[in-house]
């Protein structure tokens, strides 16, 4: 399985044991107050009871007070022993939180990432889902973007990876899919495969951005970055013309759906150069029958097809020019002039 997928899969897959788990925690919060420390409020219990209670909540405060003293990495170690410690208790999803947010600061981003998506996974009722979502969404777009994650305790500028960011962008797609960041998710996974140069795999984010969400705002970009990406894949006329015909979908679809969109200028455009690459290619098809094999009903077939392919085009005049030329061909006559050919010099000889 693919590292692409292998993420939000197996949150999917812990997702029905973490809401078991954190039944009872999530209809409890953790109140901080600096001269009392931590204390459940809600009337549900904590998750534990007697000395273990004790034990967490001590390393809950001393965590957040050495955090607010500017002791990160004391705060961070004490966190991480109430998330080994105690993973179901209601302390864990606060604790998780806290060391994403100490490690987003650092630049941190890739703990920082999972810390929070423990927390989606583990607890998924908590209230925090939103924020939780928009702090992922943030580190993916910096990583998509050039932002280079800190490594050795955020002392050092690591290397850059888009692909990470693509990996996470599918992460919250998987978490939460009806959310308002699902579909700026699939555009930037369409982004960051075009940064890599992944053509297909561009294809199909938006492929799925304008059929999972078709009446988001972004739509329109969709559609019309569709028709560009499509056209990505166009070699010319001698080649397979599968692309420039997706191409031209996507380019009309976009115009008849969002006529008045302000990138109509950019899609007529884009779709006047795929009727010429379609009609051209007709072109080269038709003069090879014409004049590498003399099959006059097949050259027909082609030049008619480049004219239809865009009537009014340079390309389509040519084609009823070399229609004559087979026409005088077939019946053994010179063919006429061509009147778009340049005029030939006249030649002057000396003897």
């Amino acid at each position: 399985m693919s590292t692409l997928f292998a993420r939000p899969l197996a949150a999917l897959a812990f997702l029905l044991l973490a809401l078991c788990l954190s039944a009872g925690a999530a209809r409890a919060e953790l109140v901080w107050n600096p001269q009392t420390g931590w204390r459940v409020e809600g009337g549900a219990l904590s998750g534990m009871s007697g000395p273990e209670a004790r034990n967490a909540l001590e390393l809950m405060n001393k965590a957040r007070a050495a955090e607010e003293q500017g002791g990160n990495i004391s705060a961070l170690r004490s966190y991480a022993k109430v998330t080994k410690k105690y993973p179901n208790s209601i302390y864990a999803a606060e604790a998780y939180y806290h060391t994403a947010k100490l490690r987003l600061a650092r630049k941190q981003y890739y703990q920082a990432f999972d810390a929070f998506e423990q927390i989606l996974i583990r607890y998924p009722n908590t209230r925090r889902f939103s924020e939780i979502i928009g702090e992922q969404y943030r580190i993916a777009s910096a990583l998509l973007d050039g932002a280079r994650p800190r490594i050795m305790w955020g002392l050092l500028p690591g290397m850059r990876n888009r692909a990470r960011a693509i990996e996470y962008f599918e992460s919250i797609l998987a978490f939460a899919p009806y959310s308002d960041y699902a579909p700026l998710a699939l555009m930037n996974v369409a982004r960051g495969h075009l940064k890599q140069r992944n053509t297909e795999e561009a294809i199909d984010a938006l492929d799925r951005m304008i059929n999972s969400y078709p009446q988001s705002l972004l739509a329109p970009d969709a559609y019309l970055k569709l028709g560009q990406t499509h056209a990505l894949l166009v070699e010319g006329p001698y080649y397979d013309q599968g692309s420039t015909k997706q191409a031209l979908t996507y380019f009309e679809d976009f115009m008849i759906l969002f006529p008045n969109d302000s990138s109509i200028p950019t899609a007529a455009k884009g779709l006047d150069s795929m009727k010429q690459m379609l009609s051209e290619s007709k072109m080269k098809i038709g003069d090879f029958y014409f004049y590498k094999r003399s099959n006059f009903t097949a050259a027909r077939v082609f030049y008619n097809e480049a004219i239809t392919a865009y009537p009014d085009s340079p390309v389509a005049k040519r084609a009823k020019q070399r229609l004559a030329e087979v026409e005088a061909k077939a019946a053994g006559k010179a063919a006429p002039a061509d009147p778009t050919a340049p005029a030939r010099k006249k030649r002057f000889w000396l003897f």
